[in-house]
């Protein structure tokens, strides 16, 4: 470093200068320091972002739908899948497609209830199953809606469901006929739970084949608050319980349409 001397200047003059001059390289240094640090910080921001970014998008990956995932499904205490239809198209879809010959249908009786299907895979369901399959069929049904505290359902074989009217009636998509013998299950409780399995993914269904399915759950009333406030509540209480990174869609979607009311 090299300094200059002026001699037509004092030695105090000189001192003087050089001082000042300190000074400004000081708080220049200093200014220098804050900017890198400040840098350094957004740098360290951005690298976090990215790599909760990735994060989500391996979960995603790692998610991949199957395809009883566009309708509303569960498993129910004994491992039968259960699905039931979202909407009419889906309703159309799940019996012309997806309902096979050892399959049981369920219906509530009532205006506005999903067709529900039990996939039996060739076995035989346990009771328990048939009610949880029930319990199902009435929870995603308008009962809920009317905030009814129970509904009955009945169950019939899937040749006993089908697109044929009575003469001079046409039936609209999603819309079947039910013949037949059908098996009752009177008053059947509409009580829902949604928690979590082993795997961080959203389950929902009869309290009894959530509660053998789940890590953690929560019991879900029938109330007013909006599926989209109730899912915020749901994956407030999900995270801090198992430190997992819950879906917010994914629990929304696993709610019956109409008000609800998250039990604690």
């Amino acid at each position: 470093m090299k300094v200059v001397l002026r001699f037509d200047e004092t030695v105090h003059e000189n001192a003087k200068e050089h001082f000042e001059k300190s000074k400004k390289a000081r708080k220049k240094l200093a200014g220098l320091k804050k900017a890198i640090f400040e840098m350094e910080k957004k740098i360290g921001q951005a690298k976090a972002k990215k790599e909760q970014a990735l994060k989500v998008k391996e979960i995603k990956k790692k998610r991949e739908k199957k395809w009883f995932e566009k309708f509303h499904w569960f498993y129910s205490s004994d491992s039968f899948l259960i699905i039931a239809g979202r909407d009419a198209k889906s309703n159309e879809v799940l019996v012309k497609k997806h309902m096979e010959t050892n399959d049981i249908y369920f219906h509530a009786d009532i205006f506005g209830a999903p067709h529900t299907v039990i996939k039996t895979g060739g076995k035989v369901p346990a009771h328990t199953t048939l009610n949880e399959a029930a319990q199902f069929a009435a929870i995603f049904s308008r009962a809920w809606k009317q905030k009814l505290a129970a509904v009955d359902v009945y169950s019939v074989k899937p040749e006993q469901v089908s697109k044929s009217a009575p003469t001079g009636e046409a039936l609209g998509t999603g819309a079947f006929m039910v013949y037949g013998k059908r098996n009752w299950f009177k008053k059947t409780p509409l009580e829902f739970a949604i928690g979590v399995n082993s795997e961080g993914r959203i389950i929902s269904g009869p309290k009894t084949a959530v509660e053998k399915n789940s890590e953690t759950l929560l019991e879900i009333g029938q109330g007013e608050e909006s599926s989209g406030a109730a899912a915020k509540k749901i994956n407030k209480v999900f995270e801090h319980k198992t430190g997992k990174k819950i879906d917010l869609d994914e629990i929304i979607s696993m709610l019956p349409a109409g008000g609800v009311k998250v039990n604690k």
